[in-house]
């Protein structure tokens, strides 16, 4: 089963950025990130398949980038122009097979 370590979380002002870093024990064709805030349910944030189809959830679009390096097995999540509401923990997911694995979260602070 595949381990995944993330990095990057922290507090931030609003408007600030931060780049989030997902470490995968082996290649992993579908990556990406999901959040969870207090109290809400875990959430989509964006996806990468294949090195280079990417999708993102409508509230992020246009302030957060995902890219991968192979060769590394990471992926990245840059997020820029951050607002209040992206405060939460942020997870890593990989596809393996039909098994979604988590990372052990990263908690992303948006303060006003």
């Amino acid at each position: 089963q595949v381990q995944l370590v993330e990095s990057g979380g922290g507090l931030v002002q609003a408007g600030g950025s931060l780049r989030l870093s997902c470490v995968a024990s082996e290649r992993i064709n579908a990556m990406g990130w999901y959040r969870q805030a207090p109290g809400k349910q875990r959430e989509l944030v964006a996806t990468i398949t294949g090195g280079d189809t990417i999708s993102y959830v409508d509230s992020v679009k246009g302030r957060f980038t995902i890219s991968g390096d192979n060769a590394k097995n990471t992926i990245y999540l840059q997020m820029d122009s951050l607002k209040p509401e992206d405060t939460a923990v942020y997870y890593c997911y990989a596809l393996q097979g039909i098994n979604v694995r988590l990372g052990q979260g990263t908690q992303v602070t948006v303060s006003s």
